[in-house]
């Protein structure tokens, strides 16, 4: 038996959405979702545990800097699938970026990435993600009622250093009883 967990952070830019273990759509099965935008128009984020085996210079062939690099693109959701965004941590958020969470924004400024790439300062990364994760105005609040999301404040450590295998399982194991036992599911590798 499953047992609904009550919000732990208001639904908002900057939060996790995990997926319950009874939450069976093959989109968002185990998954990590980072919120980026939520309003009275829905709410947009991206998948942060489901890495392709798709390297961002393949993807972005035109972009020197990528050349050589290991980096890969993550599944951000299955919207937009032929469409890359970029999520970067950086010291210093640029204007001409969307500001999610502690120095967290989604943005397309190759300079940035460029910048991040040839710098030493080991604070600032990115990720890559293919598409996005959507839902229309009151989607995503019908979900929550129905008990498919966990909301959890959004860790940019988690988003950017942890291995994505980890990250639904560690998340489940720190709720505690009675979402313990399902963080030693099997992470499902054919959802990536």
């Amino acid at each position: 038996m499953i047992h609904r967990v009550p919000m732990l952070a208001p639904l908002g830019k900057g939060i996790f959405l995990v997926a319950s273990p009874a939450l069976r759509d093959p989109n968002f099965r185990q998954t990590v979702v980072l919120l980026c935008e939520h309003g009275p128009e829905g709410a947009l984020g991206v998948v942060v545990n489901r890495p392709t085996a798709v390297h961002i210079a393949e993807a972005l062939p035109q972009v020197p800097v990528l050349e050589g690099q290991k980096h890969v693109l993550f599944a951000g959701g299955p919207v937009q699938t032929n469409q890359i965004m970029l999520l970067y941590r950086l010291n210093q958020v640029p204007e001409n970026s969307h500001h999610i969470f502690d120095g967290v924004c989604l943005g397309g400024d190759l300079a940035v990435l460029e910048r991040i790439l040839t710098s030493s300062k080991g604070s600032e990364a990115f990720r890559a993600y293919l598409g996005y994760s959507g839902w229309g105005p009151g989607q995503l609040e019908r979900e929550m009622e129905t008990g498919s999301w966990i909301t959890l404040p959004a860790d940019p450590e988690i988003v950017f250093e942890k291995e994505p295998a980890m990250i639904w399982p560690d998340i489940l194991a720190s709720l505690g009883e009675p979402f313990r036992h399902y963080a030693d599911m099997p992470f499902d590798p054919s959802l990536n």
